[in-house]
């Protein structure tokens, strides 16, 4: 006699869990499916689409865009997406083939364009008007909430600024000159030191091009040399051991050290990075 009520209570318990299993679905369902290259432009999207949205990032932070290998999950991501944000930098070549591998009809690509460093405060401000208009373009509905958002991030970046200015106003960084990974030139210059020279990836080294970069740094009085992250971040290594100098990594994006998943920890670690390396 009890088996007809256990076979009850059971049937009841599978369809409220069903109930609430198809609840969950919905909600994420309701959600705008981003997905993005980077996590610069990852982590811009995730605080100015708060819960409307869902994001999904493909390039690994630590890893350089232009030597990123593509996996099956990252396929999936874009089957499943409505918006595919990239930087359109020749890195991401990638882009057009994973798209057509997808064979999502409903998928856009957009360009999230724009010349700068991505760390630099006011490149922060620009690309969050960039993709607040990118999401109020796919969502309109809304609108209004995109835009406040993006609005209190450009606030944060420019308090962060200050902030950060303040501090590194305090260590005369225009008297330090440096020699730095072409792709942390525009970050570095806006910290204030003095750049003596760039240089590109390790590949293009010569042993001209090695001396007259110790050469310039000899003649420059370099005392630092700042290698990027996502370009192997040891570029600079050989320089400095023949200068005698000191020797760091930065990252251009958000995550590749541990514990800076944000814009505003990424730019306190460089920050930070310099800061050590200047009183040594």
């Amino acid at each position: 006699m009890k088996k007809p009520l256990i076979i009850v209570a059971a049937l009841l318990a599978i369809s409220l869990l069903t109930g609430m299993l198809a609840g969950c679905a919905r909600e994420n369902s309701a959600k705008l499916k981003v997905v993005t290259s980077t996590s610069l432009i990852a982590q811009i999207v995730e605080r100015i689409g708060g819960d409307k949205v869902s994001v999904a990032n493909i390039i690994p932070p630590a890893q350089c865009p232009g030597h990123f290998d593509i996996k099956p999950g990252d396929i999936q991501k874009l089957a499943d997406a409505r918006l595919f944000i990239i930087h359109n930098w020749e890195g991401e070549r990638f882009s057009d083939s994973l798209i057509t591998t997808a064979s999502n009809k409903n998928l856009l690509k957009v360009q999230a364009e724009m010349a700068g460093n991505w760390m630099t405060p006011q490149m922060q401000r620009d690309a969050a008007d960039k993709i607040a208009a990118v999401l109020e373009q796919v969502d309109p509905s809304n609108t209004t909430a995109y835009q406040n958002s993006a609005s209190e991030y450009k606030a944060m970046v420019t308090a962060k600024e200050s902030e950060a200015k303040a501090t590194l106003g305090k260590a005369n960084l225009a008297a330090i000159n440096v020699l730095c990974d072409e792709q942390q030139a525009g970050f570095v210059k806006w910290t204030g030191l003095n750049i003596i020279a760039t240089y590109g990836r390790p590949e293009t080294f010569t042993p001209q091009i090695v001396k007259d970069l110790v050469d310039k740094g000899k003649t420059g009085k370099v005392t630092l040399v700042i290698d990027n992250m996502q370009t192997g971040g040891e570029s600079g290594k050989s320089l400095a051991e023949q200068l005698g100098v000191t020797q760091i990594t930065l990252s251009n994006f958000p995550g590749g050290y541990d514990n800076t998943d944000t814009w505003e920890k990424a730019l306190d670690k460089n920050i930070d990075l310099i800061l050590k390396a200047i009183v040594k």
